[in-house]
This record gives structure tokens, sequence and C-alpha cells, in this order.
């Protein structure tokens, strides 16, 4: 019986993992749920699945849900950072599943993974922000880390199993693979007209035409942002170099992912849009589970297309593979930037072009210090939000 914290519970990758448990109660249990403020959530969710620990990142939020729980519940609800960092480590807990959303979910991913354990790594900005720390804590610390993103599940399902077992120190040119291929749907703008996106609201930026998904990562799918992150969380995952990550443009999301070998075969992964399918991978592996997702049927797919990606139409992803290039200062800052800059995008305080806008002038003006602890990279990501925040109240 695997015991597990669900980091983000609230949220869709919370939703779907517990959603997997509840189809495999024989192998799994809910230690512990983590969720940043939204109460009437997460009562519903210690009512269901009676985890030992609840978890609130906002104490007033922490108080309110204690309040609310039936007195016969024998549950714990706690708050704070060294609180949070305790449960993540505890002997007691098997797997943490990673799945809060943006920077938020750094320091408790990273204390996961300095304690050794099953870390299902959702949160991209982990390795985003963090990349060669967080590499080196995993190597030092044997944790294992298993990646969610459909992406990189679907290209860590196309590797050897040498690969599988290297992950961030993997060796892509003796496994004779010569490149990854990422395929992004493109998002609900992929054929609007160049001058209309400047007018595209929050609403029809977080309309995603094939995955469900929270409002952040909607908007970032829409501008492909959510693409450029997983370029950079790949080169961490794979060890690779620039010239081996490809973005390929596929409308449909059945395949997932490709990796393609030096003599020509191109191995995918394909599904339908479902994350309980990379889910349920990582929380088996190298076993297969009852992920709940129906199986593919290829007489109603109908017709798959693939296309080069247009820098133009989605600048945020030219920004994201040129950061990868420059190094982990560069990724860090264009993470905090847009961050701050779609939150003000969906608080109607930007156009929807201006994310890239506000990302680009970041990384041109804020001061890219040397990135040594974790501390630096924290300082580097606030130092960034001040600035894009000045530029969100004057553009």
């Amino acid at each position: 019986m695997q015991q597990m914290v669900i980091l983000g519970a609230t949220g869709s990758i919370g939703a779907s993992t517990l959603s997997v448990i509840t189809s495999n109660p024989e192998a799994y249990s809910v230690y512990a749920l983590v969720a940043n403020t939204n109460v009437d959530k997460m009562l519903a969710l210690c009512l269901e699945h009676k985890p030992k620990i609840a978890h609130m990142v906002d104490g007033v939020a922490a108080s309110e849900l204690k309040s609310r729980l039936p007195a016969h519940l024998q549950l714990e609800v706690t708050t704070g950072e060294d609180e949070l960092y305790d449960l993540v480590t505890k002997s007691c807990v098997d797997t943490v599943m990673a799945a809060i959303v943006g920077a938020a979910g750094l320091l408790p991913t990273l204390a996961a993974v300095k304690a050794g354990k099953r870390v299902l790594l959702a949160n991209k900005e982990s390795l985003v922000m963090s990349g060669r720390l967080f590499i080196d804590a995993m190597r030092e610390s044997g944790a294992q880390v298993l990646p969610v993103d459909s992406e990189h599940n679907a290209i860590f399902q196309a590797m050897p199993e040498p690969i599988q077992q290297s992950i961030g120190v993997c060796d892509l040119d003796a496994a004779g693979i010569s490149h990854i291929l990422l395929t992004g749907s493109g998002g609900p703008f992929l054929t609007s007209p160049l001058e209309s996106l400047s007018a595209m609201t929050p609403e029809q930026a977080c309309k995603h035409p094939n995955w469900s998904m929270g409002r952040k990562i909607s908007v970032d799918s829409a501008s492909m942002m959510n693409k450029g992150l997983e370029y950079i969380e790949a080169r961490w995952l794979f060890n690779t170099k620039p010239e081996q990550l490809k973005v390929v443009i596929h409308p449909q999301s059945v395949v997932h992912s490709m990796v393609q070998y030096r003599d020509g075969s191109v191995l995918a992964q394909l599904g339908n849009p479902d994350m309980r399918t990379p889910i349920a991978h990582c929380m088996s592996y190298p076993k297969r589970i009852t992920s709940g997702v129906e199986p593919l049927d290829f007489f109603t797919v109908g017709k798959l297309s693939f296309l080069q990606p247009d820098y133009k139409r989605f600048p945020c992803l030219s920004l994201a593979i040129e950061a990868c290039k420059q190094g982990q200062e560069a990724t860090t800052i264009l993470n905090a930037a847009n961050e701050i800059s779609v939150a003000a995008f969906l608080e109607n305080k930007l156009k929807f072009t201006d994310i890239a806008k506000i990302n680009e002038q970041c990384l041109s003006q804020v001061s890219m210090s040397s990135l040594e602890t974790i501390d630096d990279i924290i300082a580097l990501d606030t130092q960034t939000r001040r600035y894009a925040l000045d530029l969100v109240t004057k553009i």
C-alpha cells in the first residue's frame, strides 16, 4: 500500500490523481492532501478520501477548514511552510504528487526530492527554475523522479529502460537517440488571424480545444509558453543538447510526444487526452494499472496532422527556447515574468499579446546574477516579479 501526499489536491491534476487512486484502492492510500485557499473543495475531498492530514498553505483557510470538519472525522489540519516540508519528508510517505502550479511548488517539491521520495513531477516550474540544483539533489538523495506531464511521460515511455533509470543524467547519444519531438496542440488560437490576438479575452484563451486544465496553464497553452516551459523541463529530465529538442504542432492531441532514433525509427506514445493515463503510469511504474481512461479508438480518431510552429503567432515559445539556450538564470527570469503577466491578463489588466512583451522585456532588462543556491533562485524570482509588476502598471 503506497502512502501518497498530493500537492495541489484541489487542482485538475489532483482530481485526476484521486480518480486513479479510487480505481486502485488496494494499492494506494491518501496520507495527506495539500491546497492553497479552496476550503470548499478541500472539505469535500477530506470527506470523500479521508486523509490523515489536510494542509492549507493559507492560514485563514486552514482555520476555516478546521472549523467546518465534522468532529467524528479524525483528521489533522496543518498550515505553514515548516509543517509542509515536514509533511512531504515523513518516513511513512512513499510517494509525493507534485502538482502545485507555478513557482509556489518549487520548495515543497525540492524538499520531497531531498528526502529521497518517489516524486511524480507535474510541477514543471521546479526544473525550469532550479534545473541543475534539482537534478543534483535527486542524485544525492536517490529520489525517483517520474514525469507526469503528458509530453514528458510520453517521451519517457518511448525511451529504453537504461534512460528511464537515469533521468537527469542520461546519455541520449549512447542510446542511439537523435531527437526528442515535443508535440503541442497549438491551443485555441492556432488558426486565429494574427491581427485578432490582441483582442482575445481570458475566457477565449482558457477554452482549450482538447484538454481540461486550470486557467493559468490554459493561457500558457494558448501562448504556447506551456510548450516552452516543457522544452526547458525536457532539457533537464533527459539531459539534452539544444539541437536534440524539437517542437511539433499536433492539433489533435493524440500523439503526446515522440522519440526519434538514429536508425530512422520514431517511437510515439498515443492516447486519449486524459491526464489519468500518465498519472497512472507514474504511480505504478514499471507496472501498469487501470487508469479509468477509455482506450484510443483509431476508427474514430480521424486524420492526424503535424505542423511547424509559427513563432510570429507564438513569440512566447521562441522566448522560452532562447532562454533555455542562455541558461538557468534566463529560464528563472522568464518563468517569473510569465506568471506575473498571465495573472495580469486573467485580471483583464493586459492584452493577450502583452504577455510576450512583458516576458521579453524582463529577459532583456533583469540582471542575470549567478545562481549557486536555492536562495539565489528565490531572490532572482522575486526581483523579476517586482520588475514585471511595475511593467504591468505602465503598459
